[in-house]
């Protein structure tokens, strides 16, 4: 079945019982960060107890705890929290230390502009992607994606080509959690058993108008050496980005993938 958004932190804890190296209170503090989503204006306690899954008094006692330390911010006139400056200054913290961003960024350019659409570069943060590295071409028509943004993991190709590149197990259990128990849910599994063909057959993936209507987009995953995975697509409006061109495309992200795996000493 699928999970609730907070039931992930329960079963992350659980997988963990037997661990004694793992702290359940900090795993705690840290889903209540990660609640926060781009856009939001601010988030009640019974809102980040609805995301999180965790009861309401545990949560008064986490956004005290982490508003004391200056990881949350207070508005006493509207009773809800926001991530402060410290916060994010742990999110821009990480991504300087993406050695990938720099190596990846002016290829990803390059063929931004050569192609009229935008390339981006992600990695897998639990059942979405997240934008760490973003190049627009120059088709006015936009996605409007920016560096932090999330996607759909089983409908975008850049979540499909993550998907495609685990073994079947890994897979297997992610969809498990991912995908509702009804037709939505065998739409995107369908979508990603296809991915799976498309990866061995072609190298990349495609996504026509899944993860968004009357948006197309080809993906390939990236991996290096003693690194998490990531993966790369580029993507744009359907009468920019047609069908025809994604073959072609895909060829391109493929070339890429190979050349920053070069960069960083991986020559399969």
């Amino acid at each position: 079945m699928r999970k609730r958004e907070g039931q992930l932190v329960a079963s992350t804890e659980a997988d963990a019982d037997d661990d004694p190296r793992f702290v359940a209170a900090l795993a705690r503090g840290l889903s209540v960060l990660r609640a926060f989503r781009r856009g939001d204006a601010g988030l009640g306690n019974q809102d980040l107890a609805t995301r999180t899954g965790l009861a309401k008094s545990t949560i008064s006692r986490l956004t005290y705890t982490l508003s004391r330390l200056g990881y949350l911010e207070y508005s006493a006139s509207t009773g809800r929290y926001s991530l402060s400056v410290a916060a994010l200054a742990l999110g821009f913290s990480a991504l300087g230390g993406l050695a990938v961003r720099d190596v990846a960024r002016p290829m990803m350019q390059a063929l931004a502009d050569n192609v009229g659409c935008s390339v981006a570069l992600g990695a897998p943060d639990r059942r979405t992607m997240v934008y760490i590295e973003h190049c627009r071409g120059s088709s006015p028509l936009h996605i409007g994606m920016e560096i932090g943004a999330h996607v759909r993991m089983a409908t975008s190709a850049m979540g499909r080509a993550y998907l495609a590149s685990l073994d079947a197990s890994a897979r297997d259990r992610l969809l498990d959690e991912i995908c509702p128990p009804d037709d939505m849910g065998a739409f995107m599994r369908d979508g990603v058993r296809r991915s799976v063909d498309q990866l061995r057959l072609n190298g990349f993936v495609t996504s026509i108008g899944e993860w968004q209507s009357e948006i197309n987009s080809v993906g390939v995953p990236l991996l290096l050496h003693g690194s998490q995975p990531y993966a790369l697509n580029c993507g744009g409006s359907a009468h920019v980005l047609t069908a025809a061109r994604l073959d072609d495309i895909g060829r391109d992200l493929v070339a890429l993938a190979r050349q920053v795996q070069m960069a960083f000493g991986r020559q399969d």
